[in-house]
C-alpha cells in the first residue's frame, strides 16, 4: 500500500478513537497507557525547568563546555525533582518536565523550584568558571523554572516501538510557558492556582505580574530569592 493511503487510512483511525480513560492514582508511564485508545485522568503539578541562553554557550564555547554545562544542569534538575516526590516524564533538549501528585505537590514543586535555582546560581555557576570559554566571555549561566496545576490527560503518541506520552490540559503546556519567560533575575514563576494552595509561602519573598496565555490573561508569582537545599 502506498505510503498516502496507509496514512489516509492511519489519520482516519486515529479521529475516530473513542478514548478509554481511566483515573490514575499514580503518574502514568508509557507501559501503564494504551497505544490504541487508552487515556489517563489525574490531577497534577507540572513543573518546567528551561536552561537559557543555549545558543551563547554553543557560540562561544567549545561544544565539550557546553554538553557539561547541559547536562550538570540536567543532573541537578533531576535529582531535586526526585528528591521532592516528583516523576520525570520528558527531557527535550536542554529542559526537563517534573510531575508531582499526592500529599501536597504544589509546596514540593515550589520547594524544589527555588532548590533548583539556588545550586545554578550558587553552585554551577561558580563552578563553571574552570573553563575559560564561560569566564572570559562573561556568560551567566541562568534558567527559568515555570509551575502550574490543573487537570490532565496522559495519552500515547506516535506507533509501536517508537511512541510516548503526550500531556492534554492546561498546566504541561502553561508551567513551559512559564518556563520560556528570560527575565532575569527573577527564573522561579508559579501560576495562582498553584501559589495559592501551597503551604508555608512567605508572601514577601514573591512578586505578583500578568502573564498572557491562550489569549488569557493570568496572575503568575515570581521570585528572585532561591532556597538552599
Amino acid at each position: 500500500m502506498a505510503i498516502k493511503e496507509t496514512l489516509t487510512e492511519e489519520v482516519e483511525k486515529i479521529l475516530s478513537t473513542k478514548w478509554d480513560v481511566r483515573d490514575g492514582t499514580v503518574i502514568p508511564t508509557s507501559d501503564s497507557v494504551g497505544l490504541g485508545s487508552g487515556a489517563v485522568k489525574i490531577k497534577a503539578t507540572f513543573l518546567y525547568a528551561d536552561l537559557a541562553g543555549s545558543s551563547a554557550l554553543a557560540a562561544n564555547c567549545p561544544w565539550e563546555t557546553t554538553a557539561k554545562i547541559i547536562r550538570a544542569y540536567l543532573n541537578i534538575c533531576t535529582r531535586l525533582i526526585k528528591a521532592h516526590g516528583g516523576e520525570i516524564r520528558s527531557f527535550d533538549g536542554d529542559r526537563v518536565m517534573g510531575i508531582f501528585i499526592g500529599d501536597a505537590p504544589n509546596t514540593n514543586a515550589i520547594k524544589c523550584a527555588r532548590k533548583i535555582d539556588w545550586i545554578v546560581h550558587n553552585v554551577l555557576n561558580e563552578k563553571a568558571k574552570r573553563f575559560a570559554s564561560i569566564k572570559n566571555n562573561d556568560i551567566l549561566i541562568t534558567h527559568c523554572v515555570g509551575i502550574d496545576t490543573s487537570d490532565v490527560v496522559a495519552v500515547r503518541a506516535g506507533i509501536r516501538n517508537n511512541n510516548d506520552l503526550i500531556w492534554i490540559g492546561r498546566a504541561p503546556s502553561f508551567a513551559a510557558k512559564l518556563s520560556d519567560i528570560r527575565n532575569y533575575p527573577y527564573t522561579v514563576y508559579v501560576s495562582s492556582d498553584s501559589f495559592k494552595v501551597a503551604s508555608n509561602q512567605d508572601v514577601t519573598l514573591w512578586n505578583t505580574e500578568d502573564f498572557t496565555y491562550a489569549d488569557k490573561n493570568y496572575k503568575v508569582y515570581k521570585t528572585l530569592t532561591p532556597l538552599q537545599p
